[in-house]
C-alpha cells in the first residue's frame, strides 16, 4: 500500500488521480473497514497536513463554514448560538466515545455516509451543504442530494470533501437532537434531529438508507406522534443486530415527540 501526505489540496487531488486510492482524514471508519478487510486501498491520501481543509469559520448572519478536517471534539465545544450550528454541536457531542471524538472529522464522517451516523441527519435538519473539491474545481451541493444511499455520497471519483456549511436556522428558532442507541456511544438506533420555531424541519436517522426530512407546521403532542407515525409507516428500516425494523418504526413517533419538544417547549 502506498501512503502519501500533501501539504496542499491540489498535491492532494494529483494524488487521488491514481488507481484505487482513499482519502484517510481521521482514520475511524476507514481504518476499522481495512482491519477487517472490507477495504484494501492501493493509495491512502492523508489529510491531516492540509491547512485550509481545518478551521471552523463563522459568518455574520450565525451560520458556519466547518473544514471537512474539524474533530467531533471541536464541534462538540462549539458555543454555537444560532440553531443550525447548534445542532450540529449537539450531534457531536454524542459521536462514539471521547477517543473516537478526539480524531474523527466531519468530513471523513459524512463522506462515509453510514445511514445510521449522527451528522447525516443532522445536516439534513439543518439545511446544510457540502462542499466538494476536485482538480475541476469547487462546488457546492445540499446535503439532501449529498447523501445517496447505503454508505453512498454524490462524491465522484478524484473529489474530497472539503467543508460544510451550516446556515443559522429561523430567527428564533431552537435545535434538538435525539439519539437511541443500545449503549452510549454505539451507533443510532433512531435518530431525531429537530430545528423547531413556529413549525419544524425534522429529519430521522436509522430508519432507510438515508435521513428522511419532513415539515411540521402542527407541534402539538397529538399531532407530532400522528407524524411519526406516518414517516414511520413510509421508512424502510433495516433489522439488524441493533434492532429490528418493527422496533425502529414502533420507538420512531416518540422519539420524533421528544425531538421537537426539546426545541420547541410547550408553555
Amino acid at each position: 500500500m502506498d501512503y502519501v501526505a500533501p501539504t496542499t489540496l491540489e498535491e492532494a487531488y494529483r494524488a487521488l488521480e491514481a488507481e484505487d486510492a482513499r482519502c484517510l482524514a481521521g482514520g475511524q471508519s476507514l481504518v476499522a473497514m481495512m482491519n477487517l478487510g472490507l477495504a484494501s486501498p492501493a493509495r491512502l491520501v492523508g489529510l491531516r497536513r492540509i491547512e485550509p481543509l481545518r478551521g471552523v469559520a463563522r459568518r455574520p448572519d450565525g451560520g458556519l463554514r466547518i473544514g471537512a478536517m474539524t474533530t467531533h471534539a471541536e464541534l462538540a465545544a462549539l458555543e454555537a448560538g444560532a440553531a443550525g450550528p447548534a445542532l450540529l454541536a449537539q450531534a457531536a457531542r454524542v459521536v462514539a466515545y471521547p477517543a473516537v471524538r478526539a480524531w474523527g472529522t466531519i468530513g471523513g464522517s459524512i463522506a462515509h455516509a453510514d445511514p445510521a451516523a449522527d451528522y447525516p441527519v443532522a445536516l439534513l435538519a439543518a439545511g446544510a451543504s457540502i462542499e466538494i473539491g476536485s482538480a475541476r474545481g469547487v462546488r457546492q451541493l445540499a446535503a439532501r442530494d449529498f447523501f445517496r444511499g447505503f454508505f453512498e455520497t454524490a462524491l465522484a471519483p478524484g473529489e474530497i470533501v472539503t467543508a460544510v456549511h451550516v446556515p443559522p436556522g429561523p430567527a428564533g428558532a431552537r435545535a434538538a437532537y435525539e439519539k437511541l442507541s443500545l449503549v452510549a456511544g454505539d451507533f443510532a438506533i433512531v435518530s431525531v434531529a429537530a430545528i423547531a420555531g413556529p413549525a419544524a424541519q425534522v429529519a430521522v436517522g436509522g430508519c432507510g438508507p438515508t435521513p428522511i426530512l419532513s415539515a411540521l407546521a402542527d407541534l402539538g403532542d397529538d399531532a407530532l406522534l400522528e407524524a411519526g407515525r406516518s414517516i414511520a409507516a413510509a421508512s424502510d428500516p433495516p433489522s439488524d443486530h441493533r434492532a429490528s425494523a418493527a422496533y425502529r418504526r414502533r420507538v420512531l413517533p416518540e422519539l420524533l415527540r421528544r425531538a421537537v419538544r426539546g426545541a420547541h417547549p410547550r408553555p
